[in-house]
């Protein structure tokens, strides 16, 4: 089974009809995508009210990555929001619980920073949080390459299995050690993320500038790096059931036609959502 979307939906322009409320946008797109990532989520833990919305608003089979609040994975700057980590743990897996209840949470998804090394301290980390998320289905995304340097490649791997880690695939550019490569292994066999970020080499490691947000996930997948990925996704379905892809190159516009133009290569049906009235079809 192959799920394919988008991070966020309220940005994407071309998949409303004009004057769409943003209170209405998560019904439309989830009539056109059947899995979409949530990055509210790591700015500020959701109150249950809000989740318990989305679950009601979107079809039945509908899938929601949900990153996790930003002080759980370092990269918090500023003065902390709750008194300790027991508070934080338990406030964001109470925000989890009715999107799990109603069978849509696909992932907690938890991204490290470029900082985040592969070092035994970082390891014990990681084993801490997979227990306090005991229960809820955790995705894993690296940006330091040192995870799946040659030496630490397979026991990255191995230790992602042993711990009950979802894999987050990533295509992202590669610059450099805040970068990692593409590592087509699954390590659950219920489930696999793939998060497509472009690959603007000179955007990627600009976060000093002031338009970084807009520049670093600037990219428009040709049809050719698309046919790429069609393969590869073939090869992760050999070793995961499910497949869930997220095409997180917003800064364009581009993700929503990337992942359309996907869908059509995967002979997923595509729905698109007239966005103006024909007056010669009445």
């Amino acid at each position: 089974m192959i799920q394919v979307g988008l991070a966020g939906w309220g940005d994407h322009d071309t998949l409303y009809p004009p004057g769409t409320a943003a209170k209405d946008k998560l019904r439309t797109y989830g009539t056109q995508f059947g899995i979409v990532e949530m990055d509210s989520s790591f700015y500020a833990v959701q109150p249950m009210e809000r989740m318990t919305r989305y679950a009601e608003e979107t079809p039945e089979g509908f899938g929601f990555i949900v990153k996790a609040y930003q002080g759980i994975t370092g990269h918090l700057r500023g003065k902390p929001y709750y008194e300790n980590d027991d508070e934080m743990y338990q406030a964001f897996r109470e925000s989890l619980e009715p999107v799990m209840l109603a069978g849509k949470l696909t992932a907690a998804l938890l991204q490290y920073p470029p900082w985040f090394d592969c070092t035994k301290d970082n390891v014990r980390i990681l084993r801490e949080t997979k227990k306090r998320m005991e229960g809820f289905p955790c995705a894993l995304e690296f940006r330091h390459q040192s995870w799946f340097a040659p030496e630490y490649r397979e026991k990255t791997l191995a230790f992602m299995r042993e711990e009950g880690w979802i894999h987050s695939v990533c295509d992202e550019p590669q610059a450099g050690a805040g970068s990692i490569p593409i590592v087509l292994e699954a390590t659950t066999p219920e489930f696999t993320l793939v998060r497509l970020h472009g690959r603007n080499v000179g955007g990627w490691n600009q976060s000093g500038a002031a338009n970084w947000r807009e520049v670093r996930y600037l990219y428009d997948y040709s049809q050719e790096e698309l046919g790429e990925w069609k393969d590869c996704i073939d090869q992760l379905l050999r070793q995961s059931a499910k497949i869930g892809i997220i095409f997180n190159n917003n800064s364009g516009g581009h993700a929503a036609n990337n992942a359309k133009q996907l869908m059509r290569m995967l002979d997923l049906p595509v729905t698109e959502i007239p966005r103006q009235l024909d007056l010669f079809n009445l």
